[in-house]
């Protein structure tokens, strides 16, 4: 049974962390390079977002949502 757990352990530690800790070799050499997948998340995050706004605004505009307060009565 304890050969499952430490075959659980070198898949994630050998293999699955591998390109953290490049990352975090990396942090080292350049401060730039260790960061630039902070910022691709922060890009995608903030393209969807923008996106996300977008669609609102768009569904707002077209008063299609339904704004009457029925789920409860101190809301109206």
């Amino acid at each position: 049974m304890s050969d499952l757990f430490y075959g659980i352990e070198t898949l994630f530690v050998d293999y699955l962390f591998y390109p953290y800790d490049a990352l975090r070799s990396l942090e080292y050499d350049s401060w730039w390079g260790s960061n630039v997948i902070s910022w691709t998340f922060m890009a995608i995050g903030f393209i969807a977002f923008i996106y996300w706004m977008r669609k609102l605004a768009e569904v707002n505009s077209k008063g299609e949502e339904d704004r009457s307060s029925t789920s409860h009565s101190f809301l109206g």
